[in-house]
């Protein structure tokens, strides 16, 4: 960063010493040395414009890095000066420290989320198995007591039943395997999801200008799958339902894909807690269909984010860089 100033100074006062020189030689009459400064002069100046116009290039692509709250992507410099790449090295290395720093707070915060939606769950199934069973073993096997203890029997199966299934679940959500990259076209990843959602209210945009990621496509298509699937149910009540799925405009390393749907959106308070595993708000939700979205996500080195308003409906974006 010093260096780089160092060099504009000098250009400043280069341009300055020029100037009164080339005013000096047209006073004297020597054309031909005030047309060669006066080139000179221009040459300095527009070479000094390029460096201004490069730092402030450079920091429009800081601004669009640091947009997103997951610093995903590690800031590259577009430039060959020295000067220039050594002060975005050292922005680099204190967003990639940054980040460090968020994530093992957030993956704490995490842990802490999950291990209090585990408590709860299990003590909800195991205290009513419990109290069943007691009340149960108390009662007489007679005729008259046959159908309650038929009934509570029942109930004990349904909790247990209820209960291993929370535990698949949780198994499915440590056992994901570890994504098998491969070049994957955004677009015929597009045009196999039409195929999937024929529906005429899901509008999912091929662009003219194609991306190939290096993806798991299996893991990536399922995370699609299932933000679709869950904007179908958001739209459900909707009279004009709508649902596009698109890239969006991004810088040269990265991807953005976008799935916007028209639904009934989600509560501030919900949005930072919908990508916890066994999180739901729906009747019949198991919780770990988001929550496995960003463990992908995660997996390829990117995220997930959510902008929702309630009543207008919810964008979920896919970065990947």
């Amino acid at each position: 960063m010093k260096r780089y100033s160092f060099v504009v100074v000098l250009h400043i006062i280069g341009i300055v010493l020029m100037s009164i020189g080339l005013y000096l030689l047209i006073d004297a009459g020597l054309w031909f040395s005030t047309l060669m400064v006066a080139i000179l002069l221009v040459l300095t100046a527009v070479h000094l414009y390029r460096l201004q116009m490069m730092q402030v290039r450079m920091m429009r692509h800081l601004a669009e890095s640091l947009r997103y709250d997951d610093m995903m992507l590690s800031f590259h410099s577009p430039y060959r000066n020295r000067s220039m790449e050594e002060m975005v090295d050292e922005l680099s290395e204190a967003m990639k420290n940054f980040r460090t720093r968020v994530l093992e707070r957030n993956e704490m915060e995490a842990w802490q989320k999950l291990i209090r939606v585990l408590t709860h769950e299990i003590m909800n199934s195991i205290t009513p198995i419990l109290s069943l069973s007691e009340t149960l073993s108390e009662r007489e096997v007679t005729e008259k007591n046959y159908a309650v203890m038929q009934q509570g029997m029942k109930t004990i199966y349904r909790r247990s039943k209820g209960l291993l299934e929370f535990v698949e679940n949780y198994r499915r959500l440590t056992r994901l395997p570890a994504p098998v990259r491969h070049p994957v076209s955004v677009n015929e990843l597009f045009q196999d999801l039409q195929k999937l959602f024929p529906e005429e209210y899901i509008h999912i945009e091929i662009s003219e200008k194609d991306r190939i990621l290096q993806i798991d496509r299996a893991q990536i298509e399922q995370v699609l799958i299932n933000l679709i699937k869950n904007a179908r149910e958001a739209c459900s009540k909707k009279d004009k339902p709508e649902i596009r799925i698109k890239m969006l405009p991004s810088l040269s390393w990265q991807c953005l894909i976008a799935v916007d749907d028209n639904g009934d959106g989600i509560l501030p308070e919900v949005q930072d807690k919908i990508f916890v595993p066994f999180f739901t708000t729906k009747a019949s939700g198991s919780g770990i269909g988001l929550s496995l979205c960003k463990q992908i996500m995660n997996r390829h080195g990117g995220n997930i984010i959510v902008k929702s308003t309630v009543g207008k409906g919810s964008c979920f974006t896919l970065q990947f860089g």
